[in-house]
């Protein structure tokens, strides 16, 4: 244990020396738990999800005995305009089925909820499809029935667009109105910078969930459905110097553990570190979309896991 200690040491020293020179200033203190003294862990893990969902995982890792460090690669914003989320609000009851393509769209979509919209009773309101678990716990905090609610089953082998077709396709009917609640690459309801820039109805470039999405809405299309894009919130990328000092002042090295659930999250990280060697750095990722995009950036191991936290938890420690 004590020459791993040295080592992990010295890793975690080289990756400070070569990233402090840019931080000047303090750090911010990002949420880090101490795992369970009873079962300490053998690796740290980087938690790379937006910040509200990254404190959850980090807590939740903790009570697996996991030590784990919040280093949110992207960053959730709301609308500066939440007019378009209202007007869909009205056409809820209209869709046969309503797409949430994650727990955020969930929370940005019911947070814009005029006095007067609701979704109606399960059995006359809109079906709500969500990807995965995530999703689906953030659709009952909101009060939503679980009855109405179409998800992957649980114990799935992956959790994503694919998975939920697999359930829901069979009943998708001709000329189906089905709203898909999704997030944004900018914020949609300001004006684009660029005045002959297109409202952005794609996913970040190389995004698993995205790519996923774009598929789900193919099978639709080709299934005779009628779709209705609303955007409730959008991604940012950190701001590069903020990144780094986190993991200067926190000894990010080579042998802690980065743990991705998106791709954009490592174009993110790429961004914030260009020409940043990874080839000893190791990586668990929750799509084999996500695993390419990290292989590509140069991890040296990468190794995929179903997305549920108890999976993740299992992959960990077979990882450590």
């Amino acid at each position: 244990m004590a020459a791993r200690t040295w080592r992990t040491c010295r890793r975690r020293w080289r990756w400070a020396g070569a990233w402090r020179s840019s931080c000047a200033t303090a750090a911010p203190v990002l949420p880090a738990t101490q795992p369970d003294a009873a079962e300490p862990s053998a690796v740290r893990v980087i938690v790379t999800r937006p910040l509200a969902e990254a404190e959850r995982w980090v807590q939740g890792l903790a009570q697996q005995g996991i030590e784990a460090l919040a280093v949110p690669l992207i960053e959730i914003r709301p609308l500066a305009q939440t007019g378009a989320i209202a007007a869909a609000w009205r056409r809820c009851r209209q869709c046969q089925a309503i797409m949430f393509v994650s727990a955020a769209a969930v929370a940005h979509f019911f947070a814009a909820r005029p006095p007067d919209a609701d979704l109606g009773t399960p059995e006359q309101g809109p079906r709500l499809w969500a990807p995965g678990p995530g999703t689906v716990a953030a659709l009952v905090r909101q009060g939503v029935d679980p009855r109405r609610i179409d998800a992957p089953a649980v114990g799935s082998g992956q959790y994503d667009s694919e998975a939920l077709w697999a359930q829901v396709g069979a009943c998708v009917q001709p000329h189906w109105q089905v709203m898909l609640v999704r997030g944004a690459a900018r914020d949609v309801s300001l004006p684009a910078p660029n005045a002959s820039t297109q409202r952005d109805p794609s996913p970040a470039a190389g995004d698993a969930q995205g790519e996923g999405r774009d598929w789900l809405a193919r099978q639709l299309v080709q299934a005779g459905a009628q779709l209705q894009w609303v955007v409730t919130y959008w991604r940012a990328a950190p701001r590069p110097q903020a990144v780094r000092q986190a993991l200067a002042q926190h000894g990010v090295g080579d042998d802690d553990l980065w743990l991705f659930t998106s791709s954009q999250a490592i174009g993110n990280l790429r961004a914030c570190m260009p020409g940043h060697d990874w080839s000893r750095a190791r990586a668990i990722a929750s799509h084999a979309r996500i695993v390419a995009a990290a292989r590509e950036a140069g991890f040296g191991e990468v190794q995929e896991s179903r997305p549920a936290l108890a999976d993740v938890a299992a992959s960990i420690k077979s990882a450590q």
